[in-house]
């Protein structure tokens, strides 16, 4: 039942529950008062006829005192007692307790019910007669209309406080309602937003307008990824759509000439175009994960180690030598370990495929404070053809090729050096192409320095 109940207010609006929890503290905060009022309003009255009860009772005292006789001055409010309750007024007996007599006789007051709803107070004095016997001197009165006084006060301030909290409830409604409005107004705009545009930002300073702008973030996101799909779609389906048709082409021939020395040289061909969609497809998926910022948060990573690796990894017995300049020191640059190795292996695995006899690779610190400010670099040289001028700038666009020499081409897709752009610049680095002291190509990527504090 519990669960239930649970389940079903958090289903209410926040308008609505807001609403309820107010008019319910109203409720209870209005009761209280309400019952304490009453009680307070009961204590004044009563402390008001004690007041001229004890007046009252200290003017017949001195009368007893003066030598009165008690007979004289007794009536059904002002009873003269011995200090034990019995009458010594020549009147019955008032029927007090005997917790009552010692009260009166310690002055205070006490309540006397009269039923069925009317109540007598009584004072006492005690004062000595003139025989030196001590007596109680006790005047009452009737408090005529007390109760049904109290009553109908209690209930005239329970229906005010119910009615109060009603008030407040339907206050709490409206100044909800009216809150909330430019949410409203921020939800009727979101759901026609179009692409590219953003939610308008009140111009107070107030948690509407810090949820607008984190939503206008979030709405930037949403495009940007949005955009880095568009463009993975397309780019893939461009890319892949020449190995895909050269694999169906090749399999078509396959079929329609069983010939097994055709077969084999058919199934070489188709060999190596899965090859080339396979690397299409994981360099498509690098890009995209490098765009998307994915990367781990950075980490020292020193440079000339990592260059080290990548030509212990890419170098072969018989092709193109590897030459690695790089100082024993750490060279420290703050990246993630995976990405760096991305880089070095696009780089120089590039590097190698084009040059003719050795590729050289510079690693080196400039300007390196004892702050830590400056840049590394990291220097790929080879004697190859190079890079014409006119796509210096252009061979870090996605999918563009450079096909100098027809003969060694090899089918790359032109996302090798694209990747390594965006990994760079992701880390706050630059890169650029330019010509090496051998003719060839020369790759240049720097990032910011890294000096551990201690």
């Amino acid at each position: 039942m519990t669960g239930s109940l649970r389940q079903w207010w958090h289903r209410r609006t926040i308008q609505f529950r807001t609403s309820v929890v107010a008019a319910a503290v109203a409720l209870i905060g209005l009761g209280v008062i309400a019952h304490a009022s009453t009680g307070i309003v009961g204590w004044l009255m009563i402390e008001s006829v004690d007041a001229d009860l004890h007046r009252t009772a200290t003017a017949t005292a001195k009368q007893i005192e003066d030598g009165v006789p008690a007979a004289s001055l007794s009536r059904p409010d002002i009873r003269v007692l011995d200090v034990a309750g019995t009458p010594v007024d020549s009147l019955p007996d008032p029927g007090f307790f005997r917790w009552q007599i010692d009260q009166l006789r310690a002055g205070g007051g006490v309540l006397d019910f009269d039923p069925p709803t009317e109540l007598h107070r009584w004072q006492g004095v005690v004062v000595p007669a003139p025989d030196g016997q001590p007596l109680l001197v006790a005047t009452g009165a009737r408090l005529v209309g007390f109760l049904d006084a109290a009553g109908k006060t209690s209930r005239l301030l329970g229906f005010g406080s119910v009615l109060a909290a009603c008030l407040v409830g339907l206050a709490t409604w409206v100044v909800v309602r009216r809150a909330l409005r430019p949410v409203e107004r921020m939800r009727m705009a979101a759901a026609g937003l179009p692409e590219g545009r953003r939610l308008p930002v009140p111009e107070a300073a107030d948690e509407l307008r810090a949820l607008a702008q984190e939503l206008n973030t979030m709405l930037s996101r949403r495009d940007a990824d949005t955009e880095r799909l568009r463009r993975f779609t397309g780019d893939a389906a461009h890319e892949l759509r020449n190995p895909v048709a050269s694999i169906r082409a090749q399999a078509e021939v396959a079929v329609v000439h069983p010939d097994p020395e055709l077969a084999q040289e058919t199934l070489q061909d188709i060999a190596v175009e899965a090859q080339r969609l396979s690397e299409l497809v994981e360099s498509l998926l690098a890009l995209a994960r490098a765009e998307r910022g994915m990367g781990t948060p950075g980490q020292p990573v020193d440079l000339g180690a990592a260059a080290r690796a990548a030509a212990a990894r890419l170098e072969s017995p018989d092709g193109p030598q590897v030459v690695i300049e790089a100082p024993t020191a750490p060279v420290l640059v703050l990246a993630d370990p995976a990405e760096m190795s991305t880089v070095l292996d696009n780089v120089v695995g590039n590097a190698l495929r084009y040059t003719r006899t050795v590729v050289r690779v510079s690693v080196f610190a400039d300007g390196m404070g004892a702050s830590g400010m400056g840049w590394v670099w990291l220097v790929v040289d080879d004697d190859g053809p190079g890079i014409p001028a006119e796509h210096r700038l252009r061979v870090f666009d996605r999918f563009h090729r450079v096909e100098q020499d027809r003969a060694r081409s090899t089918g790359g897709a032109g996302l090798g050096l694209s990747l390594v752009a965006d990994v760079v610049r992701r880390r706050g680095g630059t890169v650029r192409a330019a010509v090496s002291p051998e003719g060839g190509a020369r790759v240049e990527a720097r990032w910011p320095g890294y000096r551990p504090l201690n």
